[in-house]
């Protein structure tokens, strides 16, 4: 199970990245100023760490360059607002692995951790590499979805959506559970979209394989 470390201040931010990755099969720890990332990421323990660059205490690029000049090759990627091609470089120069700005989807901040964790494992992923329910089998390696033995195709959100049921069978999922975790913290909680979507997949994967738990939200059949 990797093991992430996330150093990020902003309350909302952090919840919505630790709620989804352990929907999603991490362990998580979260840093909210720049001497508990640093104490933290150089104590070895964590397999990649998010950086926010505005946390208190410290400029996000200097703990990225002492984290480099003291030897900490953990894989790092900036989460922040600063979208100007300059801060990107400086970014990048000072080690960082990946840059992702802010407001970002979380299917896409998931895609790029799991390829930088397979990057440092010499391509092996520690994550789950199939999920399974009901005659559906959705490969996580190469995003396919398998339904007896027909292939469907899904598109980027459905897949993910497809996957946080999948991670949670049996388990009554919300729909605001579902915004939340599959289209991120800014969300129009009065949206149908969840709806929409479960629709979607109930029309690829079999009509019987989500119920409606009602006043609740949806349910994968475990």
């Amino acid at each position: 199970m990797n093991r992430i470390l996330i150093a990020e201040d902003e309350p909302r931010i952090a919840s919505f990245i630790e709620k989804g990755l352990k929907s999603h099969g991490f362990t998580t720890m979260l840093a909210t100023t720049a001497q508990d990332a640093l104490r933290l990421a150089l104590g070895g323990e964590f397999d990649l760490l998010l950086l926010d660059l505005g946390l208190p205490g410290k400029d996000g690029l200097e703990i990225l360059e002492e984290l480099r000049g003291q030897g900490e090759q953990v894989p790092i990627i900036i989460l922040t607002a600063r979208d100007e091609i300059h801060h990107k470089v400086a970014g990048f120069e000072s080690g960082a692995d990946d840059y992702m700005t802010k407001p970002f989807r979380f299917e896409e901040l998931l895609a790029r951790i799991r390829a930088r964790l397979r990057q440092s494992t010499g391509g092996r992923s520690q994550d789950v590499l199939e999920l399974l329910a009901g005659g559906v089998v959705l490969d996580l390696r190469s995003r396919k979805v398998r339904v007896g033995e027909r292939e469907v195709e899904l598109p980027a959100r459905e897949f993910v959506l497809a996957e946080t049921f999948f991670r949670h069978p049996g388990q009554v999922m919300s729909r605001e559970q579902l915004l939340d975790r599959v289209w991120g913290y800014d969300y129009d909680p009065g949206s149908n979209i969840v709806d929409v979507y479960v629709g979607y997949l109930r029309k690829k994967l079999g009509s019987d394989l989500i119920e409606t738990v009602r006043g609740m939200g949806y349910r994968l059949k475990a």
